[in-house]
């Protein structure tokens, strides 16, 4: 019978270099599926690949036949010795795949649990594989089935609540400062990654108005560009304190950019007014004892870390929620595919056709009165001879274990066709 395998590596498995030799690009991932299909024992197939994970979902009769073909074809295809791979490949069959790839869209899997980033990155290898014809009956209920349970996953636990990254994390500070950072004016001091995606961040939250400032002023005034923001001097920081609510500061400043004494002016000027600061630099560039000034809060990256860890630990709490929404969603499933197996398709089938055969005849002999016992016992007869007759070649069909007879596309429209399953 045919049975669902997944071959992969991911982080916890395999170094990034590693797995780089093993990632497939968009354009590449085309040309792997066509090749992966055309493998004997390989009957379905879909390729996952990401910066964290490489795995090959597919279905197939013979799966410790398959599994090997997938190992020779990665191996060809990356021109990579197998042994440079294979200690860090997993291989999972049956519930053990379906119960990971469940996993895996609901980010439970991930290098960060309840990342939402994985579930569009399988909807998309999804596509492709759809697109390329390599995927089927059997792959098709399994990933429609898996954006249900990952949006289930989504809707009834917190897995993807509380910021787990250093930007986030210093929204959802600001946000209990401010309530809304609507209308909230930013100063970017330097040019950080994070810093960065800080101010994005909080633009989208309707922050009105970005000044930035760099030592390089050329660099501010293309930053500032970026953000539709002002350029300032250096020196003017000073005096932007008194205009501005949020300061994210990311220099490689080997001193405290901005001091106790400066802030402190600032805050007679801004009547006392919130001023809220997140230090991204290591080392700080803003002078800690900043928290000791009333309605002034300063948070340094390690403030953020912690509040990060704190975070992930309630994802953690909520993952046992999710793991038992998967549980159940892994049964389910494999009712399903046990449901495409012969027998209780050609069962259900004949008990269609007897139900309809035997309403229809009873309704038959209540107008037919004056026929004898043995004309109704022949007409019985006659009935179940012709459901015989009429079951035989689809019985043929379903039964035949023909390797050019793909059964559970058959099995999969005969439930369909006669809505075996209502």
């Amino acid at each position: 019978m045919q049975e669902i395998v997944l071959i992969g590596l991911n982080h916890n498995t395999a170094p990034i270099e590693l797995r780089e030799c093993i990632a497939f690009s968009e354009k590449d991932t085309l040309g792997a599926l066509a090749r992966l299909v055309d493998i004997p024992v390989i009957d379905e197939v879909m390729l996952l690949s990401t910066c964290n994970r490489v795995e090959v979902l597919l279905v197939s009769k013979n799966q410790p036949k398959a599994i090997l073909e997938t190992k020779n074809f990665l191996s060809r295809f990356n021109d990579l010795p197998i042994q440079r791979f294979d200690a860090a490949l997993y291989a999972l069959q049956g519930d053990a795949a379906v119960r990971h790839v469940f996993r895996v869209a609901s980010s439970l899997d991930s290098m960060i649990l309840g990342e939402p980033q994985i579930l569009g990155q399988i909807k998309s290898a999804y596509q492709t594989a759809t697109q390329s014809k390599t995927s089927g009956v059997i792959l098709n209920r399994l990933l429609h089935r898996t954006f249900f349970v990952a949006k289930r996953v989504r809707s009834e636990t917190g897995i993807g609540g509380n910021a787990v990254s250093i930007s986030y994390a210093a929204i959802e500070l600001g946000r209990k400062i401010f309530d809304s950072l609507k209308d909230k004016k930013i100063l970017l001091i330097g040019a950080g990654e994070m810093a960065e995606l800080a101010v994005e961040h909080l633009i989208r939250h309707k922050a009105v108005e970005i000044y930035v400032a760099n030592r390089t002023f050329e660099r501010g005034v293309n930053l500032a560009k970026k953000f539709n923001g002002k350029p300032i001097h250096f020196e003017e920081i000073f005096d932007t304190l008194e205009h501005v609510d949020i300061i994210i500061s990311s220099t490689g400043s080997a001193d405290f950019v901005i001091h106790k004494k400066q802030v402190k002016t600032a805050m007679k000027k801004r009547r006392n007014s919130p001023l809220f600061f997140i230090d991204i630099a290591v080392p700080r560039d803003i002078d800690p004892e900043i928290n000791r000034i009333n309605n002034s809060y300063v948070y340094d990256i390690d403030d953020l870390k912690g509040v990060i860890e704190e975070n992930l630990e309630d994802r953690r709490k909520e993952a046992g929620k999710a793991e038992r929404i998967i549980d159940e969603a892994v049964i389910r499933f494999r009712e399903w595919y046990k449901n495409l197996d012969v027998i209780p398709t050609i069962v259900a089938l004949r008990s269609k056709m007897e139900g309809i055969a035997g309403s229809e005849l009873e309704k038959t002999l209540q107008t037919l009165r004056h026929l004898s016992e043995a004309d109704r016992e022949a007409m019985t007869r006659m009935t179940q001879a012709m459901i015989n007759k009429i079951m035989h070649n689809p019985t043929r069909l379903l039964k035949s274990d023909s390797p050019h007879i793909n059964k559970s596309v058959y099995l999969d429209f005969a439930r369909r066709l006669f809505k075996l399953d209502e």
